[in-house]
């Protein structure tokens, strides 16, 4: 338990017949508790717990608390000797309680030992800033004193306890001030930090003093105050006759100085007129007379500016307004006097080398990036040293940083172009002889999009070639897109990749304006050879960091007339309006399809001369099938039924002819079918020597079928292609001399001659 101290004693009942107890030793003994401060907690605290010896853990001993705070802020547990803090407590309202504890008998309230005090002490938490008891302050110092003159003394006052931790211990810092004094960071001590400083330029400084407990360190509570300083005056001037001065932020149009010529006439006589006399610095003054008292008045016509000009000289001429004739032989009625005007410098604030920054950045750049840099600079003689700002006016302006000396201008996160694509931000440049002195510029920074796309085809490109064209010749125009933002000024290249340099055929050539072209390499192209050719092309943009992707291109070798108009790409025609109107490739498209029918009535008519009448559905060879119900010997025996059988007798017709066959001529007589049919016995043996010596056949009887017409088959060919005629085909040869718009034609119907030609034959080998 914190704070308490254990001790060996006992209480018992006095020997020798003595009234009362013996002393012996006690067998408990308090010191101190501690409770936090401030404690926000929803149960009460734990302070500590309260124990005897003679507590054997049988709740036979019962624990009392009394004095200070006892039932109202502290409990005890009567059973266990638990104390506990009811409600929070505040060291600088009392920092600590005093109490008593007794443990008595629980059934007879009898004292077990004597009565003990204790002490719990509230432990102290920073919860109290620094104060300035006697602020705000005034002093005063000497001008022109040297750096480290004393000028007076802060002190702040913490209430939180000074011999527990740092909280009250107190760090003093100067917070604006700078660079005139400064102030010691343990006793408070206000010194001045520059020398020279004169009254007669500026006489009175606010400076603003800080006081940090935890020893200044981060997370602690801070305290301010002012002090007000003013500059006495030494005698550091001597005595001068009285000039004209006027500082250089005068306004154009004010007055700068007053001038008078004397008059001994009155009245009108006495009124006088002033004129500058043109010379050095009089255009950059004016002068009036003021009516009144015949003062000449001069005024500012220009801004001034110390640092180019620091004095004008120039005369004045006092002349009277109404002259009288016969004076003037007397000589010139006017006088002239010389006025010298001092230029004082002001401190002005820095100014920047541009009205304002514009500064690009890709998206995604990483954090600590410098993307540009501001510059101001102090005109005035002193030429002081000028630090860098970014006045934050919102979170946005986070993403960025700014060194204070160099003006570089940095990002502090990476950017998203997606989400703002802009950030106004507004530098401030300060004076640091004088921090008062500020001047902004406006930066507006640029989010650019980061090239996330390649670029492809901007549409599926499908060109042609014709048969004739020649070596050099473009036959396509194609260009490229991106979804990359904005589409204005994109720029594409196009090629051909590296491994494409053994290609004869075509050739990329890049036209420079985000355009291609394809360029044939040789001459001589057949659709017969080849009717389709790919042609890989590879397209580069100029985005950040650059990307390329590589499309294809399908050309096609179609036939075209002599002035490259396309003619046909397959065996289908494809027409195309060449320089004809409507209604002449209308008629001629009439003219074809007229010749069509035509050859096809004329092609059906030749067909349908060799036709014969059908045979009935009786007389079909192939509807005769003859069902028995013999049962076979087994594989071996070829001789249980008749294989004429198979040759159907009973239809055996000398002059039948097939439905399905266009018979071209008289066939002869069939010699009579043999019973004993040797060819068909061999070829069945045959085939069953040869299943029977086949190590593949299933293990299990299976049914083999041999299909064998035989010599002098009465059903003739079981295929329904003529073997033995031969059609007499349509000879087309003679529309390739109808011209050229026939060629498509000639070509179908020529193949389609192949084609029956190639199909008799593969029968005829059948």
């Amino acid at each position: 338990m914190t704070g308490r101290e254990h001790a060996r004693s006992s209480v018992g009942p006095m020997r020798n017949g003595a009234a009362g107890f013996q002393r012996v030793k006690r067998g408990w003994v308090w010191n101190q508790f501690f409770v936090l401060e401030e404690y926000m907690g929803s149960d009460p605290q734990y302070v500590g717990k309260l124990h005897t010896d003679l507590d054997q853990g049988d709740s036979a001993v019962k624990y009392t608390l009394s004095g200070e705070g006892a039932g109202s802020i502290f409990t005890i547990d009567q059973t266990t000797g638990d104390i506990h803090a009811l409600r929070s407590l505040d060291r600088e309202e009392k920092p600590y309680y005093t109490l008593r504890a007794q443990a008595v008998d629980i059934n007879t309230n009898r004292p077990l030992e004597p009565e003990s005090e204790f002490v719990i002490k509230v432990q102290d938490i920073n919860d109290n800033e620094p104060k300035f008891l006697e602020g705000p302050y005034t002093a005063s110092v000497p001008e022109m004193s040297p750096v480290g003159t004393y000028v007076t003394q802060v002190t702040a006052t913490d209430a939180d306890d000074p011999t527990y931790g740092n909280s009250a211990r107190v760090v003093y810092s100067i917070l604006h001030g700078q660079p005139y004094f400064s102030v010691d960071p343990k006793t408070g001590v206000i010194k001045t930090a520059l020398p020279n400083m004169d009254r007669e330029v500026k006489e009175q400084y606010q400076v603003l003093i800080q006081a940090k407990d935890m020893g200044g360190q981060l997370g602690g509570l801070a305290g301010t105050t002012t002090v007000n300083i003013s500059l006495s005056d030494v005698n550091d001037n001597p005595p001068r006759f009285s000039k004209s001065e006027i500082p250089e932020s005068s306004a154009v149009g004010s007055a700068v100085g007053k001038i008078k010529a004397h008059d001994l006439d009155i009245g009108k006589n006495a009124e006088v007129e002033y004129t500058i006399v043109p010379g050095d610095g009089g255009a950059m003054f004016d002068i009036t007379t003021n009516e009144h008292n015949q003062e000449g008045i001069i005024v500012l016509k220009r801004p001034l500016d110390y640092e180019s000009k620091k004095a004008y000289t120039f005369k004045v001429d006092a002349s009277n307004v109404h002259l009288d004739p016969r004076f003037q032989s007397f000589g010139a009625f006017k006088d002239t006097a010389t006025v010298k005007i001092n230029v004082l410098d002001v401190d002005e604030p820095p100014v920047f080398n541009k009205p304002s920054y514009v500064m690009d950045v890709y998206e995604d750049t990483p954090a600590g990036t410098i993307i540009g840099a501001v510059t101001a600079q102090d005109l005035d003689a002193s030429s002081s040293p000028v630090r860098y700002s970014i006045d934050w006016k919102s979170d946005m302006d986070s993403y960025f940083d700014i060194d204070p000396v160099e003006g570089t201008i940095s990002t502090n996160e990476l950017l998203d172009r997606e989400s703002i694509s802009q950030h106004n931000i507004s530098v401030v440049a300060t004076k640091l002889s004088n921090p008062v002195l500020t001047s902004r510029v406006a930066v507006t920074v640029h989010v650019l999009d980061i090239n996330e796309f390649p670029p492809e085809l901007a549409s599926p490109y499908e060109t042609f070639v014709c048969e004739h064209s020649k070596v050099g010749q473009v036959i396509q125009t194609f260009s490229a897109q991106d979804q990359d933002l904005p589409s204005a000024g994109q720029q594409f290249s196009f090629r051909s990749p590296k491994d494409d340099f053994k290609n004869k055929n075509f050739t990329i050539r890049d036209f420079g304006n985000n355009t291609a072209g394809i360029v044939t390499k040789r001459a001589g192209f057949r659709r017969r050879l080849q009717e389709i050719y790919f042609l890989p092309v590879v397209i580069d943009d100029n985005g950040y960091p650059p990307k390329s992707s590589t499309g294809t291109l399908t050309i096609r070798v179609c036939g075209c007339e002599s002035d490259g108009s396309l003619l046909t790409c397959s065996a289908e025609a494809i027409f195309l309006p060449v320089g004809l109107s409507t209604g002449a490739l209308i008629a001629i498209l009439l003219c074809i399809v007229i010749l069509l029918v035509i050859v096809v009535l004329y092609v059906g008519l030749r067909r349908q001369k060799k036709k014969e009448t059908l045979m009935s559905s009786k007389e079909d060879v192939r509807d005769n099938v003859i069902h028995y119900d013999d049962e076979g010997g087994g594989e071996e025996d070829t001789h249980a039924f008749d294989m004429g059988t198979l040759r159907n007798p009973k239809v055996v017709k000398e002059n039948l002819y097939r439905r399905d066959v266009k018979p071209e001529m008289k066939r002869g007589p069939r010699p009579p079918v043999s019973q004993d049919s040797a060819d068909i016995r061999d070829f069945i043996n045959q085939r069953l020597t040869e299943h029977d010596t086949d190590n593949s056949a299933p293990p299990y009887d299976s049914l083999a079928t041999y299909a064998y017409e035989g010599d002098g088959s009465v059903a003739e060919s079981l295929s329904s292609i003529e073997s033995v005629a031969i059609d007499l085909e349509e000879d087309y040869d003679y529309l390739s001399d109808w011209g050229p718009r026939f060629k498509t034609l000639a070509g179908i119907f020529g193949e389609q001659s192949e084609t029956q030609s190639d199909s008799t034959t593969m029968e005829n080998t059948h």
